[in-house]
């Protein structure tokens, strides 16, 4: 009885392990990590890249924002940059 309480319980660890290591050929957890750490790498290294690419959009968008403001202000007939036309109808 002792026998076969043990034969048992050493079947079931040999089977854990197969299963176990079925698992990490079939999932690669190690492959898996030293990608995510590679990608957390590459990104961490090209953040003051975007972080360039960034900065000139938000200008380029300020600019046309500038742009257009100075557009409209010009074709505003009540602003100050247009008195010319008040002047002319007093």
């Amino acid at each position: 009885m002792l026998q076969d309480t043990l034969v048992m319980n050493m079947r079931r660890l040999i089977d854990f392990l197969e299963y176990s290591k079925n698992y990490f050929i079939r999932k690669s957890p190690m492959k898996a990590m030293s990608e995510y750490i590679i990608g957390c790498i590459q990104e961490f290294l090209t953040m003051r890249k975007k972080l360039k690419m960034a900065q000139y959009r938000l200008n380029y968008h300020k600019h046309q924002l500038a742009k257009m403001e100075q557009l409209i202000a010009k074709n505003n007939e009540h602003t100050f940059l247009k008195g010319s036309k008040l002047n002319e109808t007093r």
